[in-house]
């Protein structure tokens, strides 16, 4: 991994977690389930697009590797739909 993809992957976390963190700081504020759920799945698209698909290349195979990845990302958006239909 060179130096540009690592900033890229930093500027990724950086701002998605800043979202988590505003998502979060609403829940605490409000206590409204769904928010919770928003926390939830922000973190897992978070981590799916990022630390997961960047860093899980020590399995040594493409195909598990990219599932891996993408079911962090489908669990993300399927915990956003729970939230945004439950609100």
């Amino acid at each position: 991994m060179d130096a540009t993809s690592i900033a890229i992957t930093i500027a990724h976390l950086v701002v998605g977690f800043i979202l988590v963190f505003y998502a979060a700081k609403a829940y605490k504020k409000t206590k409204y389930p769904p928010m919770l759920l928003l926390v939830i799945g922000f973190t897992f698209l978070v981590l799916g697009e990022t630390v997961v698909d960047d860093y899980i290349t020590f399995l040594n195979n493409d195909i598990l590797e990219n599932i891996i990845a993408e079911s962090f990302e489908i669990t993300g958006f399927i915990i956003l739909i729970l939230a945004v239909k439950k609100s």
